[in-house]
């Protein structure tokens, strides 16, 4: 089969079209022909190494030495199974399916196994495979930091009249944290580029600012909720726009930014979380049921043919994307 090989750390040019072997599905493992993928961030990062000094070490040891440990990265797409192991229960050969595959990689492919019981879930009905494959990164980021929001997970309760700002709304996450917020019924408040009010405002935003011409933080709005998506604002500044028992979401932090949080939380009345997260499949049925109802739409900004995964990459390196970039297989 065809796969994009990472084969080494660097710039999107050392993402190389081959043939590989293909999988062959273990006993409660499914089959799947990917159709459609999602260049995430995530992707980017792994494919530079672009982590903190920091995190260097641990990361080298954790992604790979001198390259990914898993050449073919890719975390995010959507399919049809055309195979499984004999003791696969919850899926049929011929199953529409959607998934995150979380840190393990293996999407840049034309076909993946993974088990029965991780992040997979049927497709949402009404969505084209591409656009279903827009739906997992972001969705399931937002969801987990939503959800923090309340120890108990009951977002709707806690989030309900409550006043958001959600930092990076057009991104990946930002897009879908901003139709999260507002079905869980938060007044919405997205900050963007000039370029982006729109869409923003259309995704459900009842406040937009541009941060071309507006800093949000010195002026008179307190929110009882910030969330930071793309990592791009000074958390100590963002404090100021929270109210005394707000809470502050960072979405990208770094291991210093965390301990500098986690720090911070305990002399202070303002709850501040980071955190990484596994993919869940009932994550994934939930945001399948809000699509289907019309809640979430996914947000595409450029499609791209498989061959052309190194272009894909350079476009999100640039850090402008709105909402996702989709790859057809």
């Amino acid at each position: 089969m065809k796969a994009i090989v990472c084969t080494k750390y660097g710039p999107p040019e050392v993402l190389q079209l081959r043939e590989v072997e293909k999988p062959i599905p273990r006993d409660y493992e499914v089959l799947i022909k990917i159709h459609a993928i999602s260049v995430t961030v995530g992707d980017s990062r792994i494919r530079g190494f672009r982590v903190p000094i920091s995190f260097w070490l641990p990361a080298r040891i954790a992604l790979g030495i001198r390259r990914p440990k898993n050449p073919v990265l890719g975390s995010v797409f959507a399919g049809e199974i055309e195979a499984m192991g004999k003791d696969v229960k919850l899926f049929k050969v011929g199953d529409p399916v959607f998934a995150f595959t979380g840190h393990g990689g293996g999407a840049y492919a034309e076909y993946i196994c993974m088990p029965e019981n991780g992040g997979i879930s049927i497709k949402p009905s009404n969505l084209s495979y591409e656009e279903a494959a827009a739906i997992p990164w972001g969705g399931i980021t937002a969801l987990y930091f939503l959800r923090r929001v309340n120890i108990n997970n009951r977002c709707a309760q806690k989030l309900a009249g409550q006043k958001i700002l959600i930092y990076g709304a057009s991104g990946s996450i930002g897009t879908a944290a901003v139709q999260l917020a507002k079905y869980f019924g938060a007044e919405v408040t997205g900050v963007c580029s000039t370029s982006n009010l729109d869409l923003v405002r259309s995704l459900g935003a009842y406040t937009v600012i541009d941060y071309t011409k507006e800093d949000f933080t010195i002026n008179s709005e307190a929110y009882d909720v910030i969330f930071e998506t793309v990592g791009k604002t000074s958390v100590s500044q963002c404090l100021k726009s929270l109210k005394k028992k707000g809470i502050f979401l960072h979405a990208v932090a770094t291991p210093g930014v965390s301990l500098w949080m986690f720090l911070n939380s305990i002399f202070s009345t303002k709850k501040l979380m980071g955190g990484t997260f596994a993919p869940k499949a009932a994550d994934l049925i939930f945001l399948k049921e809000l699509a289907e109802a019309g809640k979430i739409k996914p947000v595409i900004d450029r499609r791209y043919l498989f061959e052309h995964m190194v272009e894909a990459h350079k476009y999100v390196d640039l850090g402008h994307k709105k909402g996702d970039v989709i790859i057809t297989v």
